[in-house]
């Protein structure tokens, strides 16, 4: 996954093009950091699920 890729997914998931978005295991640690340091990364709430994959959510408010 790339930063153009990344990018992509993240603002369909903002824009509310897409209900949620499946990150799988291998693709985390190169996916994160993209994630991290957009201006809204309070809003994407990411939830594990069994085998290292991660859902991730946009909110309406965003994590304290």
């Amino acid at each position: 996954m790339d930063e153009q890729q990344a990018t992509k997914i993240l603002d369909q998931l903002r824009d509310g093009e897409v209900e949620e978005i499946h990150i799988k295991k291998d693709d985390f640690l190169l996916f994160r950091p993209f994630l991290v340091t957009r201006p809204d990364f309070k809003r994407f709430r990411g939830i594990a699920q069994r085998g290292g994959d991660v859902v991730y959510h946009y909110l309406d408010v965003a994590r304290s």
